[in-house]
Formats: C-alpha cells, structure tokens, sequence
C-alpha cells in the first residue's frame, strides 16, 4: 500500500503528464566515487575495461570539460544535492573525523559522538531529493550517501523515499564496516547482510526501477566504487575473484586491484541501463578526480588537489531522442548545473526563493545552446582557484599559477608573470565571490554564524 505521501507524488506526476502531453522522463545519476578523468575506454584508456559505460557514451553526449565544486566527496556531493557552492550551504568540508579525533575510531560508544557520527548537511538545505519528490517523482538513493549519519540527516530525512546504502565516506566492500562499526542501512535502520557491496547495490537500484516503472522516478545511484577505503584488512581483496583473473592479480596490491574494481562497477551499469526504457534521462560522472591509483589522463594533480586532476571528472549523458548520441562536446559546465536541470526535464521551476549557483543545462545537452556557465571558483582549506573563461588561477600548498586551459589543459606553463593584468583580474574575480559567499545565510555544519 502507498503512503499518503507516495500517493500524493504518484499524482502529481500523473497530473503532470496529462497535463503536458507526455510523461516526464525517469532520471538516473550515476556517481562513481574516486574515478580518474582517464579511467574510462571512452576517455581514452585502454588497459582498463569498461564497454558498458563506453556505450552510453556512443548513446548519448561526452563531455570534457566538466568540474565538481570540491576536490573530494563529502562537499562536492553536497553541492550536487543542494546546487549550490559548499561554502553556500556549509558543507565545505569532509564530514569525517580528523587527527586530534582519531581515539574515536577504536571505541564503538566514543565514535557514535564523534563528529563524523553527528554532524551533517544543514536541515534548512533543500536537496535535489526534496525537489524531484515535490514535482511528483518517486525517489531514491543508494550507495553513498556522505551528507551525515545521524538520523536527521539520512536520506529518508531529506527527500529521498528509499535509502539503502552507509552514510560516511567509506566502507569495506564486503563486512560493510567503518572503522569495525556496520555501517549499511536500509532506510533509517542499520543492517546486516553479506555480500560485495558493488553487487549489493546493483541488485538494490535494479528493484527500485522495477517497482516503479509505473510512475516517474528520480534514482541516485552512488556505488563506492572504484574508491578502495582505508580501513580494511590489508590482507583482504577488495574485489571478486573474477576480476582478479581478469588483471592477473596474485595478491592482494591496492594498484593492482583498482582496475578490477572499475570493470566490476561497468557491468553493474550495464545491467541497471539494460532495466532503463527509453523515456530516461541518464548522467553518470565522478565525484571528484581520482587519487594516486587512478589516471587522470594527462591533467595535472589528483584527488584534494585545485589543478585539474582535482576537479575535472568525465561526464556522461543519455536521453533518447533528447540529447545526440555519439557527441562529444568540450562546453565548460558543473555539477552545479544538475539541480535546475533534472527539475526543467521534468517541466518545473526551483523552489521559490532558493538561490541555486547552476544553471539549466537541459539546452546545452539537447544540443540546441552553449553552456551558460561562464566561470566557477574552489576553496578547500587554504587553497584557491578559480575559472573565468579559458583562464585557470591556482593558489595553493600544491603550487601556484596562472594557466590558459584552451592551450594548456594539463597546467604546465604558468603565465603569472607574462600576464599580469590577466592575473589580477583572477584574484578579484575570486574575492568577490568570496564575498558573496560570505553575505549568503549562514549554514552549519562548518559554518553556523
């Protein structure tokens, strides 16, 4: 039996569709976790094997100029949750517990207090899920949630109507434990259950499309996969035996073992766009850039970096008979750009009154429109960058520079010095938005002032 609000949603979307003609199409963002810019066959690799997210490619638009706001998880999956910059809606960043905390970590009680255990994304936030379910969607999210662990933050908290899945930043693949702790929930309860988590979750998005093929749904499909968390036993693979013998992986090697990880998230895609229909909006991208195991296809830095290989992530899209197939288009554009445009594809407005950072991309991915994204700007910690056009500034503990991106993508040649004009005009640029940041209302859990 459906629950009133179920009910009401259900409605809604029908309501929508006999007014408007058609249905509004199903949505599925797919986030892998750590995967480098050139991991992907379609981005050029060819040691690692990933036919079925190479073949959405070919069924919709590439693109290779799109960014995450934050070089890690924990604020650029907020931002994609909430379309706004993390340091708008307070979650700029890692929900995890740090040095001076890390007694917690080895005391079950202690760590259920700890900052990673209790803190999360502010509950005045309105989140994608939110959204999607107002316009009538059905919705869900399962893998990572990473946005808090309390139960006021969980998914079902925040406009999700399924959750299944662990709420920190990382897990062991198959005890599903964080630091000893269980850590994978079905909705707001913790569970048991055994088997690889990569699997788990396929199995788990495949029954949500199923069970709601009769009304519009918005799943947010979030394995861990390829990310490899640091707190399991060294000794354990991460990865089936399949996939071992498929790389020639002996013994258990972090490196060695990540390829594997990839190609066993590719064939969980391909059976969960097997169960799509065609009336489907798909996005899969990468949270962030990927860490030393990865390949960042040329870009310069990694993962917690400001360069490129920080924040440049591969981005994929597929509508049948909405967005070309076969496309490849270098338009710059965000994550910031998800929440107004799964709302426009399913022919409504934001929220009133809520200040979103992105814009309606829906043009740009039909092909009809250049992006309007103009420029962005990242702060983690200390460090500062910012994008106007074709110029890319970084000021950071990893180096500093002025680059041109439409002649340099791989930030080898800093041009601080042969342009000084361009450079000030960076750094103003970047400290107005900062200023603007620091005017909007303020958000916890980092900032509540």
């Amino acid at each position: 039996m459906l629950s009133r609000r179920s009910f009401l949603a259900a409605a809604c979307g029908a309501l929508y569709a006999q007014n408007s003609g058609r249905r509004p199409p199903n949505i599925v963002l797919i986030i892998a976790d750590d995967l480098g810019y050139g991991d992907l066959g379609c981005y050029g690799n060819t040691k690692i094997h990933t036919p079925n997210i190479d073949s959405l490619a070919r069924g919709g638009t590439r693109f290779t100029n799109f960014y995450v706001t934050w070089p890690a998880c924990t604020p650029s999956r907020g931002s994609i949750l909430t379309g706004r910059y993390p340091q708008r809606n307070g979650l700029y960043d890692m929900i995890r517990n740090n040095e001076v905390n890390w007694k917690y970590e080895f005391d079950e009680y202690a760590y259920s207090v700890s900052p990673e255990m209790t803190i999360g994304l502010d509950v005045r936030e309105v989140t994608i899920g939110q959204a999607m379910r107002d316009a009538g969607y059905r919705t869900g999210l399962i893998g990572k949630w990473d946005s808090g662990r309390a139960k006021r933050s969980l998914p079902r908290q925040r406009g999700f109507d399924y959750f299944y899945g662990f709420a920190n930043t990382g897990v062991d693949y198959y005890t599903h434990k964080r630091y000893g702790v269980p850590s994978l929930f079905r909705n707001n309860e913790r569970i048991s259950e055994e088997g690889h988590l990569t699997d788990l979750f396929k199995r788990e998005a495949i029954k949500f499309i199923e069970e709601n093929r009769q009304r519009p749904y918005f799943l947010y499909f979030a394995p861990n996969a390829p990310h490899i968390a640091s707190t399991f036993d060294k000794e354990a693979h991460q990865v089936p035996e399949k996939y071992l013998e498929m790389y020639g992986v002996k013994k258990y090697d972090r490196k060695g073992e990540y390829p594997g990880l990839v190609t066993q998230l590719d064939d969980a895609v391909g059976e969960i766009l097997a169960k799509l229909d065609n009336n489907t909006l798909v996005i899969f991208i990468s949270d962030n850039g990927g860490d030393n195991v990865d390949n960042n296809g040329g870009l310069h830095g990694k993962k917690t970096d400001l360069f490129e290989g920080g924040i440049r992530v591969p981005m994929i899209a597929r509508w049948p008979g909405h967005i070309p197939a076969g496309k490849v288009r270098d338009d710059f554009a965000t994550t910031l750009e998800f929440f107004p445009t799964f709302l426009a594809a399913a022919g409504r407005q934001p929220p009133a009154n809520l200040k979103l950072d992105g814009y309606n991309l829906l043009p740009t991915l039909e092909g009809k429109s250049a992006s309007p994204r103009k420029d962005c700007f990242w702060q983690r910690e200390m460090d500062k960058a910012a994008r106007v056009g074709d110029w890319k500034w970084v000021e950071s503990r990893k180096g500093n520079g002025l680059f041109n991106l439409a002649s340099d993508r791989n930030e080898t040649k800093d041009l601080s010095a042969e342009k000084p004009e361009v450079l000030a005009m960076m750094k103003a640029r970047w400290e107005a938005w900062r200023k603007e940041m620091d005017a909007s209302e303020p958000r916890g859990p980092f900032r509540d002032y």
